[in-house]
């Protein structure tokens, strides 16, 4: 089923020649860790961030003068979207306008009074720069932790739209909504309450969520229970990591749940039994690095490669092309129809043949 037909209605914004929100696919973002005054190794990340998989890329602007790297980086030719995020200082903003960002990320609450609010939000509106509100469970305002007692999803999801109307107090609406937590079913839930509630569009991820393995896994559960409800919008998979992982395993998200609107191989294939007639944890190990490396198909394309005669045939005759294998040799299914039998030391090569006609 498309996402956009079962997905939450939000209102679309423009973040430079990307769209977030509305009818438009979802997107994967990051962060940098470099130096942000050292423009080469900034520059050298925000690129491999790029070919990693991410449309839009956060940079921390700790003060006024660094703000002069979005100016260097845009001037050294980079055209992804980039994101400045700010703290305290408004004046930072405001340099990051002046410098060609794309986005800001900011707190309403933190840069001071609302003459400032106004001040960063008309020079956003003048040059259609969107903000982006992020609240986080352990950055909560005092009066909003007193209230509520802990950072729970309630307690989240006033902070955010306290924020929210701050600027829709200075007559500015373009606005994403960021609600994280380190905890998965508190991210889920002030999620959810922020979808009743608002039409904004969602940035989704689980914060401090640990290293590659398990906050891959935090952030798949979280990111995942949402996006399967039509609630999403682009997201981030925090991991304590290189930033290129984050590009790496939001694309692997999409893709798992048949969300990425690239073209990308989808590859079905058993867990293996007794009844598993080849050495098939091997070949998938082989085929998934062999895809990774020689498919390039035109469109998103299913491939199954199974393991024996229960599961194996309605796998690969549900796929666009798939493999049952037996002992020795393997059938070949395309579009639902079987093609015939391949000697099983050409299966990969005829797999790998087959998904690059698509």
């Amino acid at each position: 089923m498309n996402y956009n037909e079962y997905r939450r209605k939000s209102r679309q914004v423009q973040v430079g020649g990307l769209y977030i929100g509305g009818d438009a696919p979802l997107s994967v973002q990051s962060m940098t860790n470099t130096d942000t005054g050292d423009v080469p190794a900034t520059l050298a990340q925000v690129r491999a961030l790029a070919a990693s998989g991410c449309d839009l890329v956060r940079i921390s602007i700790p003060s006024v003068e660094q703000a002069e790297t979005i100016y260097k980086l845009k001037n050294a030719g980079v055209t992804l979207p980039l994101v400045a995020d700010i703290h305290f200082d408004y004046k930072i903003a405001l340099a990051c306008v002046s410098a060609g960002v794309d986005k800001i990320r900011i707190n309403p609450g933190n840069i001071g009074a609302k003459d400032r609010v106004r001040t960063v939000a008309k020079a956003c509106a003048a040059k259609n720069i969107p903000i982006r509100i992020g609240v986080n469970g352990g950055s909560l305002e005092a009066s909003i932790l007193a209230k509520y007692g802990k950072p729970c999803a309630e307690a989240l999801a006033e902070s955010a739209l306290y924020h929210a109307a701050l600027l829709e107090e200075a007559d500015f609406g373009d606005i994403i909504l960021s609600i994280k937590s380190s905890d998965v079913k508190t991210m889920i839930e002030a999620n959810r309450l922020l979808a009743e509630q608002c039409d904004y569009p969602l940035h989704l991820g689980v914060t401090e969520a640990g290293g590659v393995h398990m906050g891959t896994l935090k952030n798949a559960a979280g990111i995942g229970a949402l996006l399967a409800e039509g609630i999403g919008d682009t997201l981030r998979i925090s991991l304590t990591a290189d930033p290129c992982r984050e590009g790496i395993e939001g694309t692997n998200l999409l893709k798992a749940m048949g969300l990425y609107n690239k073209p990308y191989v989808n590859l079905t294939s058993c867990p293996t039994c007794a009844r598993t007639k080849v050495n098939l944890i091997s070949y998938v190990e082989t085929l998934e690095k062999r895809i990774e490396a020689e498919c390039h198909p035109s469109r998103p394309v299913h491939a199954a490669f199974m393991g024996c005669a229960v599961n194996g045939p309605g796998e690969a005759r549900e796929a666009d092309v798939g493999i049952a294998a037996g002992a020795g040799e393997g059938l070949l299914f395309k579009n639902g129809q079987a093609i015939g039998k391949i000697p099983e030391e050409k299966m990969m090569d005829v797999l790998i043949e087959e998904i690059n006609k698509y």
